[in-house]
């Protein structure tokens, strides 16, 4: 099965299809209405009409014929530069999303929107198995226990409604089979090779009857159905749609191949086993410098209750004041800078400051840990240095800084949650590979803690 992605050219000819039937939807539609006027003229004398000849007859509107043309341009490439062969499971739901209203079909926004399949096929395929995993059990949120197939971390997973054509597990079930394809040498599956995988009297099946009284399997509803798909990977199958993925020996040893090289060692989240201490106020180790992601920044800002004040037509209320500690080049202070909230960062990298004070944030140059808490700031937003445990003490520190009743939400590394657990507040997960384009997929996520409130 070949995997090639079409070339730029057809890509260009899709796009000059939908042009020129766009500009041409009235013509079009006059032809079909003339059509419809002369089939009626056939079946009547002199116009005289006595019942319609076309029953049921279609009337068709301009504008729904061109958002129609719009939806199938998008998919049309979508098809031709095989994505499905690239995309994971969660991209596919988000286009399948945007194509409810599609964005307008041009070369550039083309090209914005697939050239990073181009750019590193690998890395998207092997994101589809992070987030299959991810998705599943705590134990593969964690940098320090990404991997499957190690003692006391369960050697399957559980997906559900695998069973449909076009469904979420299916469709996990491709991505984790195309990231093992890449370090087994073997041809990506596509739709219909999965289909023939799992369809009866194509792979070996076993069934067995659902023992009595056993009431948990009652519950599920279930004869459970073996199929063997190959690649050294079982699929239990349940009559109620889930299906049980369970792995041997080698395919554990590919899937955490994989994992690995998605996540990296970018990023050295964990502490050694004896690790060296630091002074409680030194510099985390390299300034370790990874901006945050506009995603991630709209986000960390809508948990800590920095809300737009431009989306308020009438009597918005009073900006309120916000601290971003180690602001680097002042990405965050651009985002509630345009929200109308006022925000003071803190930066120790004097070329870093230099970059925010440009922008003309109101930036103070100094290793933060060092400064003088002052319970002065409505909220605090920040993303601390993650190397070791450093984020720790910049939490602490900067807790001191809120207002009675203020709100921290920090950016940290997964392992602040199901590792190390020295911080405690609400935890939300952050999508797989949320800082790619800052240089690493290290697991992440949002803390958001409360300062408590004055009591009388």
């Amino acid at each position: 099965m070949s995997t090639a992605l079409a070339t730029p050219r057809t890509v260009l000819d899709l796009i000059d299809e939908y042009d020129q039937k766009s500009e041409g939807v009235e013509t079009a539609i006059k032809a079909y209405e003339d059509a419809c006027t002369d089939i009626q003229g056939a079946g009547c004398i002199m116009g005289t009409y006595v019942e319609p000849v076309l029953r049921g007859r279609a009337y068709v509107h301009a504008s729904d014929m061109r958002k129609n043309l719009l939806k199938s341009g998008w998919k049309a490439i979508y098809n031709r530069l095989n994505i499905d062969m690239i995309a994971s499971a969660n991209d596919k739901r988000l286009f399948e999303r945007t194509l409810a209203d599609p964005p307008p079909l041009t070369v550039d926004i083309v090209r914005s929107t697939f050239a990073h399949y181009y750019a590193n096929p690998r890395m998207h395929i092997l994101r589809g198995l992070a987030e299959a995993f991810v998705g599943l059990d705590p134990a593969y949120k964690s940098h320090a226990k990404v991997k499957i197939g190690v003692k006391g971390l369960p050697k399957r997973v559980i997906l559900s409604g695998c069973g449909d054509y076009g469904s979420y597990g299916r469709d996990r079930i491709r991505d984790i089979l195309n990231a093992l394809a890449l370090y087994q040498g073997k041809p990506l599956v596509d739709y219909r090779d999965l289909s023939l995988l799992m369809k009866d009297g194509d792979a070996l099946r076993v069934t067995r009857e659902v023992p009595k009284g056993d009431t948990r399997r009652d519950r599920e509803n279930a004869t459970e159905t073996e199929t063997i798909v190959g690649r050294d990977i079982w699929l239990k199958r349940y009559d109620n749609g889930n299906g049980h993925l369970y792995f041997g020996p080698d395919a554990l040893l590919d899937i955490n191949r994989g994992l690995a090289e998605f996540y990296g060692d970018v990023l050295p989240d964990v502490d050694p086993v004896d690790p060296e201490r630091s002074p409680s106020t030194a510099v985390a180790k390299d300034l370790q410098f990874y901006w945050s992601p506009p995603s991630v920044i709209a986000a960390a800002l809508e948990l800590a209750g920095v809300h737009d004040l431009t989306q308020w037509s009438h009597n918005p209320p009073a900006p309120i004041r916000v601290l971003e500690p180690s602001c680097g080049d002042g990405r965050i202070l651009d985002a509630i800078r345009a929200r109308r909230q006022n925000a003071l960062g803190i930066e120790y990298h004097h070329g870093r400051a230099a970059q925010a004070k440009a922008k003309g944030h109101n930036v103070v140059t100094a290793n933060f840990l060092e400064c003088p808490p002052r319970a002065e700031f409505d909220a605090v937003v920040m993303n601390p240095p993650f190397y070791g445990r450093h984020y720790v003490k910049h939490v602490r520190h900067a807790l001191k800084f809120l207002k009675p009743g203020g709100t921290l939400v920090s950016i940290l590394p997964a392992t602040a949650h199901y590792d190390h657990q020295e911080l405690e507040g609400e935890w939300r997960d952050l999508p797989v590979g949320s800082f790619a384009e800052a240089g690493t997929n290290v697991p992440t996520g949002l803390l958001r803690i409360r300062a408590p409130r004055a009591t009388a």
